[in-house]
């Protein structure tokens, strides 16, 4: 690409710019070898002015030579000078480096969006794994033996793979056999996966391989709280139980003989993303995947940040996957949780732009998280859209209550008729509520968009539901 258009496109998790060359130079030389590959550009500044450069050839040669010695194993960087709007700028190329990580001093850096961050052990242990081929859930699980294998927990994975037709397993093989085929044991001794996937007490050698579930109210009161444990096919379906407990449903009359059931979030979307967090979560970590349900939105976080090669960017597009735990999401697969390679981040979105609800969101934060929400009303949202607080007090009352008329916003926010009128014509206006009626006591005011099971009976199945 000419530069000067890659500078118009500003600093990103393969482009980085310096006015100077410097030690973050090499760190961000590293961060890039252990990712994709990038471009350091010397003579611009961090907002993309152009300010110029002037090295001899003699400095090109040490700059390099500083990359080289400072790294291990050594960078070889490819550096040429160019003329951008009739100012030198410096050109360092790095390639992905087949072999990672690569270190600076003794310390790992990645790429996260524009910056660069030092990695933690698992993150180092991880990434060399992924560039090795190997997988940690592929390796021998220490301290075990084949009697930590339950056959039934197996057999249940035999009758499911058969049914759904991923994988044929006849019905007189063993059990043993069968993970033996599937290479999840290697020569008589269980990986971490089959330890994982069918073992009779996971956490009595790992610890941390836990679904930690909690119902808030508010965002400090627990009022529900549970610590699952299991195998990790037992613990997704258990987590979708406490799910489905702390979560409203609503049963909407449809026309035909059955009724709908419309949850506060897509059941197949909260699945999706525990089950991709069993999957891709680093279980070398000693913490604890964490399902966390407030009054407002649902948050799933996994330890480990990102696979090795994918960006938060690259979820919003076609993107090949990358496993973790091959050895799990293999399993995954074979029982018909994993659609396609690739395809959950996707399922998600779709599930619940198709429910009437925004997009989950996707965050690296100190691990990976998704978080669902009922509505993008939040008070931080609507305060940025330039709502006075009564109007913010209206969304939230109709947010729960599930409206609102005139005359009930005269007396919430204490006003008289003609300033509720302008208030709620104005979020009319503003596309969020939308009225219902045209003129009389009849007319009330509901969430724009929002009015799905307006027919329906409020409820839940299972134990609290609304809380």
């Amino acid at each position: 690409m000419e530069l000067g258009k890659l500078i118009k496109e500003g600093e990103s998790n393969t482009l980085e710019f310096k006015e100077n060359f410097d030690k973050e130079t090499i760190e961000t030389a590293a961060a890039f070898a252990n990712a994709k590959g990038g471009t350091i550009l010397i003579g611009i500044s961090d907002t993309g002015e152009i300010k110029g450069s002037s090295p001899g050839k003699e400095s090109l040669k040490e700059w390099a030579n500083q990359i080289s010695q400072s790294t291990k194993p050594s960078l070889i960087p490819e550096i040429g000078a160019e003329k951008v709007n009739g100012r030198t700028i410096v050109c360092i190329r790095i390639a992905e480096f087949p072999i990672k990580p690569v270190s600076v001093k003794g310390r790992c850096f990645r790429r996260v969006g524009n910056s660069n961050r030092a990695m933690s052990p698992q993150g180092i242990a991880q990434i060399h794994l992924d560039s090795t081929g190997m997988n940690w859930d592929a390796l021998p699980a220490r301290d075990t033996s084949i009697s930590d294998i339950d056959a039934e927990k197996v057999e249940r994975y035999i009758r499911a793979a058969n049914a759904s037709g991923r994988r044929r397993i006849g019905k007189g093989e063993k059990p043993l056999k069968v993970l033996e085929k599937l290479e999840l044991i290697k020569n008589g001794k269980p990986t971490w996966a089959a330890v994982l996937l069918f073992g009779k007490k996971p956490q009595s050698l790992l610890s941390q391989t836990r679904i930690h579930c909690g119902r808030f109210r508010g965002k400090t009161t627990v009022i529900d709280d549970r610590m699952i444990e299991g195998s990790v096919i037992e613990q997704v379906d258990d987590a979708m139980d406490f799910i489905r407990k702390n979560i409203n449903v609503e049963f909407v009359m449809t026309g035909e003989l059955t009724r709908e059931e419309v949850w506060d979030y897509p059941l197949d979307a909260l699945r999706e993303a525990i089950v991709n967090a069993a999957c891709h979560r680093d279980y070398s970590s000693p913490s604890n995947v964490e399902i966390r349900i407030y009054d407002d939105e649902l948050v799933t976080w996994s330890p480990g940040g990102l696979p090795s090669g994918i960006t938060l960017e690259d979820l919003y597009k076609p993107h090949r996957s990358v496993l973790r735990n091959k050895k799990i999401a293999g399993v995954f697969y074979d029982i018909g949780w994993i659609e396609q390679w690739g395809s959950g981040i996707d399922k998600m979105l779709k599930a619940c732009v198709n429910a009437g609800l925004p997009e989950p969101v996707f965050e690296e934060y100190q691990g990976f998280r998704v978080i669902f929400r009922k509505d993008i009303y939040t008070e931080e949202y609507l305060r940025g859209l330039g709502l006075n607080e009564r109007q913010i007090k209206a969304v939230m009352h109709v947010k729960e209550k599930r409206r609102i008329t005139n005359k009930e916003y005269q007396q919430l926010c204490n006003v008289r008729k003609r300033q509720a009128t302008d208030d709620l014509k104005e979020l009319e206006g503003k596309g969020i509520f939308e009225r219902v009626g045209k003129t009389g006591k009849g007319t009330y005011y509901v969430l724009k968009g929002r009015q799905r099971g307006k027919t329906g009976i409020k409820g839940a199945p299972k134990g609290r539901g609304a809380d």
